[in-house]
């Protein structure tokens, strides 16, 4: 089993830096992504990587924030976006979590 890295993907093929790049675009002006970490996920029939991304700021409610990226159009090859969740924190600042899985 890997180990959980805050820091670098787990390994070459990982989409977190390509998801943080796709993320940003899509937020726009509405929001400023901070710090980014990702967990290994597997389930009994899949195999993939929870992406955290820590966000401040937004100028639109976060139930349309969620829709939109629920929506979006991820372009990741090798693996596919399976859920988007959007939670609020204290003030301006939310978390978004980005679950993918290998295809």
């Amino acid at each position: 089993m890997m180990r959980w890295s805050p820091a670098a993907p787990a390994h070459p093929g990982c989409p977190h830096r390509r998801l943080t790049r796709l993320l940003a675009a899509e937020l726009g002006e509405d929001a400023a992504l901070g710090q980014s970490t990702l967990r290994p996920w597997a389930s009994a029939n899949f195999v993939g990587a929870r992406h955290l991304f820590a966000c401040v700021g937004r100028s639109a409610p976060l139930d349309s924030l969620r829709e939109r990226l629920a929506t979006a159009e991820w372009r990741l090859p090798g693996h596919i976006v399976a859920d988007v969740a959007v939670e609020p924190g204290e003030g301006p600042a939310f978390t978004i979590e980005i679950l993918t899985v290998e295809d």
